[in-house]
């Protein structure tokens, strides 16, 4: 029987032409090799294309696993939601109750000024703050160098390769010496705040943070390869993570699979950036998200809770913070990042930059990570590869898999 055009995914050469380039970028040697998914309207394709390792061994997988670095962000986001759903938390509260090493803050006199120039805070910090990485502190291109940023690096406040992030309370207590940036919900700041996010989901459900994690999202959802280590039994399912050289393109390993740093639960679970995956996982993800919240017959957050993570959060103030970020140093992120608004833990299409249309939502990593869905074409897609962003080629990759997957819609 035919498929009417309403049910097809895929047209047969968009699919043939997704294969032909990612067979180019493998066969390039920029790339080791990849694993990409795309799905719509119940039909599901999956390419696991090149080796483990740049010189060569093991085939890649649909099963390989992917340190998903800040793709990890919208998972790390949703047990947030849950509680809120539950009315254990609130978008208004101050979180000075459970986090109050972020209570009473000072706020730089000037963004780039010296640490003790300070005035109070005008306000407490609240939940929205967080969610919508406005809270006042984060990575931010623009304030590089400055005393506050290389304070946030010589804190241990952010995973580097070679620099693992202390245990909860250590980080929080970290954190809490610093002053804010920016008052409280004044402007878009990167990353730090889906780490606090994490520490708040602990300290209100009274788990750890993986814990509550596993329990109400990725159990729920099936996403049994999912989680912050690779088990011993799965650890030759997990490639070397490359960071190449900007000069030479010189294939440099920063964390090996055996005895790398994800073999071992680590001391703090990194919603912002340190969970593990599979295109399986995610997709049972994405799904979730595309469908308000039900899994199967199963209902995993609210449609209200989905509708508020999945669409643009920002006030116009914040919203030309996030710009800035995107449109000022699109040289260094080629194009990732071009997509207006943001949500809660993911990018969210407010205007059309590229192929993808207003409205698709999700994030990428700087691992060589992508995983978007859109609710205008019913699309899911991620594409995992291990090839850090120092170089622009995984970058490219993925911008590439994304024009092709939307030339293959045929409807």
């Amino acid at each position: 029987m035919n498929k009417t055009i309403e049910q097809s995914g895929f047209s047969e050469t968009g699919l043939r032409k997704i294969r032909g380039m990612l067979s180019r970028h493998v066969e390039s040697g920029k790339i080791p090799g990849l694993v990409a998914l795309i799905s719509r309207n119940g039909e599901t394709h999956v390419e696991a294309i090149g080796t483990m390792r740049h010189d060569g061994g093991s085939p890649m997988r649909r099963d390989t696993i992917f340190r998903m670095a800040s793709t990890s962000k919208m998972v790390g986001a949703a047990p947030v939601m849950v509680l809120l759903d539950e009315c254990k938390l609130h978008l208004d509260d101050p979180v000075d109750t459970w986090l109050p090493e972020l209570a009473n803050r000072e706020v730089l006199k000037r963004p780039d000024g010296p640490l003790d120039e300070t005035v109070p805070a005008r306000r407490p910090i609240t939940v929205r703050d967080l969610l919508t990485s406005t809270f006042g502190l984060g990575v931010d291109i623009t304030l590089m160098g400055s005393p506050v940023q290389n304070a946030i690096f010589e804190n241990g406040l952010f995973d580097t390769p070679g620099q693992e992030l202390p245990e909860p309370d250590e980080w929080m207590r970290r954190l809490g010496t610093l002053p804010l940036c920016y008052q409280p919900g004044e402007r878009w700041q990167y990353h730090v705040s889906n780490e606090v996010l994490g520490v708040l989901v602990a300290r209100v459900s009274g788990q750890t943070f993986e814990t509550f994690l596993r329990e109400r999202i990725l159990d729920p959802l099936g996403m049994k390869d999912t989680g912050f280590h690779v088990p011993a039994g799965k650890i030759d399912r997990l490639p070397p993570a490359y960071i190449p050289d900007p000069q030479t393109g010189q294939f440099i390993v920063w964390d090996e699979a055996e005895g790398g740093r994800y073999t071992a639960p680590p001391a703090f679970q990194a919603g912002g950036g340190g969970l593990l995956s599979t295109v399986d996982d995610y997709h049972a993800f994405l799904g979730m998200l595309l469908n308000q919240g039900m899994h199967g017959t199963e209902r995993i957050l609210s449609r209200p809770a989905v509708q508020l993570m999945t669409t643009n959060r920002l006030t116009p103030e914040q919203q030309s913070f996030r710009d800035d970020l995107a449109k000022n140093n699109v040289h260094l992120s080629h194009g990732q990042g071009q997509h207006g608004g943001w949500g809660f833990g993911m990018a969210v299409r407010t205007y059309r930059g590229d192929y993808a249309p207003i409205g698709q939502f999700g994030w990428d990593g700087g691992t060589g990570t992508s995983a978007y869905a859109d609710p205008d074409k019913r699309l899911t897609g991620v594409l995992l590869t291990q090839v850090g962003m120092s170089t622009q080629d995984s970058a490219h990759l993925i911008h590439d898999f994304w024009t092709m997957a939307y030339q293959a819609i045929e409807d």
